[in-house]
């Protein structure tokens, strides 16, 4: 893993090493907990900072044969950094083998393979220098030369850390992402009340119906702007486009909000309903709508009993959305009021068809107003990216791509654009030195990988 890991050619090594490692970090998506940068927390361990949380690492130390207390269980910060030095080295062909000498090299500067013989002189070294005030959480992003970080945040989320992190002069700027997943989650008549309900103290609106129950996110909405949002971010097993008239979803809301459960389409319709609802009230900001879709999520009920959510128990869903996905962005269209959109598909199979989807709502009024996002959760790795990147480069612009984010909740997970640069200039590079593109407009080619890398999601967001 020399200076040029991945770079296989002349041109690409140029394209790397002389344009896109010198661009700084934008990482509009991610799952930071934004109370660890105000609070600029040091870490105790390099488990807490790397296992911690690590559903990647967890899932394939329990394929592994590591039993769920080196995961999520009891064992100590050392004996879970043990096992996952175990597992390491049964991880050749999987990207964490990758991430993992990555994360080391660059943050630590170790350069040693991790294995059981390696693990404790590197787990010792790694927590010496993690008690430096240069590897607290602020100085982790000094260190990968962040930009901008976009948070993901619930509507009822008081953003009071975003707003210390703003105060405190912190050069790297923190925003906060709307996540209105939750005020959709009507599958469960009683969870759906307590949200509402929690909605309904934190906006100051006495919501007895869903008109109310917009206008308090609405309310929500206006605040989280002013707090400098700029995104919303929706994560959808599929794409929901029913017809519907505003007396049904009335009836629906005091049905579920009753405590009623509701029926299957029933839930479609009201989940139809809010996403226009939630466009709407994007455009009229100006904001970028992301809509990640296609995962089935804990899938393992025992372990959902035991350990909940997000815990590596998720996987690639199968569904037909393409129709779904048509409606859903031409009803908002055909309002005019259709914003800045990316669009992020869990299942490959999906890349051709999100890739031709997207050009049927270009308008001309910005460069690539709507986007194929970035290859997601089990898609960012080398091959996947690679998929998607061919895939909007056939049947689209890949010249104006957002390019790549980190969608992690480790502070050590910023050497995925490093490694997503590499393989970009990688696909590029070949395809010069095999003549598909022409040596002599080397300087488009190289502004191209700039863009990529940081300039198009600058503009695209206006940071």
């Amino acid at each position: 893993m020399d200076e040029n890991f991945l770079l296989q050619s002349e041109i690409a090594r140029k394209l790397y090493h002389e344009h896109a490692v010198k661009m700084p970090i934008i990482d509009y998506h991610c799952h930071l907990d934004p109370k660890m940068i105000a609070d600029d927390y040091q870490f105790k361990s390099l488990s807490e900072i790397w296992l911690k949380g690590d559903h990647y690492k967890w899932r394939a130390m329990r394929t592994n044969g590591v039993a769920e207390r080196y995961c999520t269980g009891d064992a100590t910060d050392w004996e879970k950094f043990e096992k996952w030095a175990e597992t390491v080295p049964y991880t050749f062909r999987n990207p964490l083998y990758h991430w993992t000498h990555l994360e080391l090299k660059t943050a630590f500067g170790i350069t040693k393979v991790l294995n059981p013989k390696t693990a404790r002189e590197i787990y010792d070294e790694c927590n010496e220098k993690l008690a430096l005030p240069e590897y607290s959480a602020q100085g982790l992003m000094r260190r990968y030369r962040v930009e901008v970080v976009c948070t993901t945040d619930d509507p009822i989320d008081s953003l009071e850390y975003h707003t210390k992190i703003c105060e405190s002069g912190f050069e790297v700027k923190v925003l906060p992402t709307w996540r209105p997943d939750k005020a959709m989650a009507v599958e469960s008549p009683i969870d759906f009340r307590h949200y509402i309900e929690k909605l309904s103290e934190i906006s100051g609106i006495n919501i007895s119906n869903y008109q109310d129950m917009l206008n308090a996110l609405q309310k929500r909405h206006d605040f989280f702007a002013e707090q400098g949002c700029r995104l919303s971010d929706h994560g959808i097993e599929e794409f929901y486009a029913e017809d519907y008239t505003s007396n049904e979803i009335d009836a629906i809301f005091n049905k579920v909000y009753g405590g009623k459960e509701l029926n299957g389409e029933e839930i479609r319709k009201f989940k139809s309903a809010t996403l226009v609802a939630f466009g709407e009230m994007d455009w009229e900001k100006g904001w970028a709508q992301q809509f990640h879709y296609g995962a089935i999520r804990n899938n393992n009920s025992k372990m959902f009993r035991i350990i909940g959510p997000d815990t590596g128990f998720d996987s690639i869903g199968e569904s037909n959305t393409a129709k779904a996905l048509s409606k859903f962005l031409d009803r908002l269209n055909s309002k005019g009021k259709l914003t800045k959109t990316i669009i992020y598909n869990l299942n490959p199979c999906a890349n051709e068809m999100v890739a031709t989807m997207i050009g049927n709502f270009q308008d001309g009024s910005i460069p690539g107003k709507i986007q194929f996002g970035s290859g997601w959760w089990f898609s960012d790795q080398k091959y996947g990216m690679e998929k998607q990147m061919n895939a909007l480069s056939a049947l689209g612009l890949l010249s104006r791509f957002v390019g790549m984010l980190t969608d992690s909740r480790s502070f050590l997970s910023y050497p995925r654009h490093e490694y997503f640069r590499r393989i970009l200039c990688n696909l590029v590079g070949r395809d010069v030195e095999n003549g598909e593109l022409p040596m002599d407009e080397m300087e488009y080619i190289n502004q191209m990988v700039e863009n990529i890398s940081y300039y198009n999601a600058k503009n695209y967001f206006g940071f």
